[in-house]
């Protein structure tokens, strides 16, 4: 387990921002991704009848999409105990196998911290 505080500061930030997005959308995750330019996406989970996506997918997928090489890092919050391995997959495609993901809760409260390999 890895303390939010024992988080440097770009990695506390987009965990917060993965909580705001989820607390501000109401869905049961929200997630934020940083490209290897500094730029973060931010994104909430996807339920459609015709699209379902979660929300880090949804973040890689947005940051692709504006252009993105590489991920630094990438965050979760969720009630999940565990992030499924789509989800660490899309991290991996982008930004290679040593891109850490941190899993947090509602709290914030990083509760996990997996590498994307």
């Amino acid at each position: 387990m890895t303390e939010s505080t024992d988080l440097g500061p770009e990695d506390r930030k987009i965990v917060t921002l993965a909580r705001s997005a989820r607390a501000r959308n109401g869905v049961p995750e929200g997630a934020a991704v940083r490209d290897e330019t500094g730029r973060t996406y931010v994104a909430g989970t996807v339920a459609l009848d015709s699209l379902k996506l979660s929300a880090l997918r949804t973040a890689v997928a947005m940051a692709v999409a504006s252009g993105a090489q590489s991920l630094e890092a990438a965050a979760v919050v969720s009630g999940a105990d565990a992030l499924p391995e789509e989800d660490v997959a899309a991290v991996r495609d982008l930004g290679g196998a040593g891109t850490p993901v941190f899993l947090a809760g509602a709290d914030g409260n990083v509760r996990d911290t997996v590498r994307a390999g």
